[in-house]
């Protein structure tokens, strides 16, 4: 049987074409260029981002002090009875030499002491627990009780040690920088209200304590009274608070 050339040149022309189009399927295609793959993505149109929303924080509420009103001294009495008259004595006057007599003291000193017990700013863990019992109301009231008190007069007791203690407290110790004690707490030891206490007839006790105390850093609510307190000794402690249980 014979075959028309023309049949043989298709046939051959078919096969080419199919060995062609297989070689092309085997060639591996190389990954794109970084250059290239950059500039296809900026070629694309640019999507915006989805916005996530987002919880705007709400601020703590503040709360507000409690407001405090005018000083009650009937209500003042009420809660010095309950709450001090076992340490400081009837109306303020203690009987106890290491305990400080309150009768007749600036009441904004007495407001400040109380607040300085309950925040730890004068150290002391009886005065603490106490103070932490009382309202900013309760310590304008106790104040304006105890600030309209008679203090009961006190004495000096050590004549040798008066004399010196009169000369620091009305003179100060100039070798040493001491100023006196006149000079912020009056000569007389009435003090000058809402600024320095009053010091007359105090226990001598107590005030020698208390001096030792700013002296030796346990007690540091007052830095003119640590300055002071540090350049005295023992004796001249024990002298001008002796002098000042006498002052009238």
């Amino acid at each position: 049987m014979k075959v028309s050339p023309r049949i043989l040149i298709a046939f051959a022309l078919a096969a080419t074409a199919i060995a062609s189009t297989a070689q092309q399927a085997a060639v591996p295609v190389a990954p794109p260029s970084p250059g290239a793959a950059a500039a296809a993505a900026a070629a694309q149109p640019a999507l915006a981002p989805q916005s996530t929303p987002t919880q705007t924080p709400t601020a703590p509420a503040s709360v507000a002090p409690a407001a405090v009103g005018k000083p009650d001294a009937a209500l003042g009495n009420q809660k010095y009875d309950a709450v001090c008259a076992s340490c400081h004595g009837a109306a303020g006057n203690s009987g106890t030499p290491a305990n400080p007599k309150l009768a007749q003291q600036h009441p904004a000193y007495i407001i400040k002491q109380l607040q300085e017990f309950k925040t730890a700013k004068r150290p002391s863990p009886i005065m603490q627990g106490f103070a932490a019992q009382l309202t900013e109301q309760d310590m304008v009231n106790i104040a304006a009780y105890l600030g309209a008190q008679k203090q009961k007069p006190g004495f000096a007791k050590d004549k040798e040690l008066v004399a010196l203690g009169e000369r620091i407290y009305r003179g100060g110790i100039l070798n040493r920088n001491v100023a006196s004690c006149a000079g912020c707490h009056s000569p007389n030891g009435a003090g000058i209200p809402a600024q320095y206490p009053r010091l007359s007839g105090q226990h001598a006790d107590y005030t020698a304590a208390q001096l030792v105390a700013f002296r030796d850093g346990a007690r540091k609510n007052s830095p003119q009274m640590t300055a002071i307190a540090t350049k005295l000794n023992d004796r001249e402690i024990r002298a001008v608070s002796d002098y000042i249980a006498g002052l009238r």
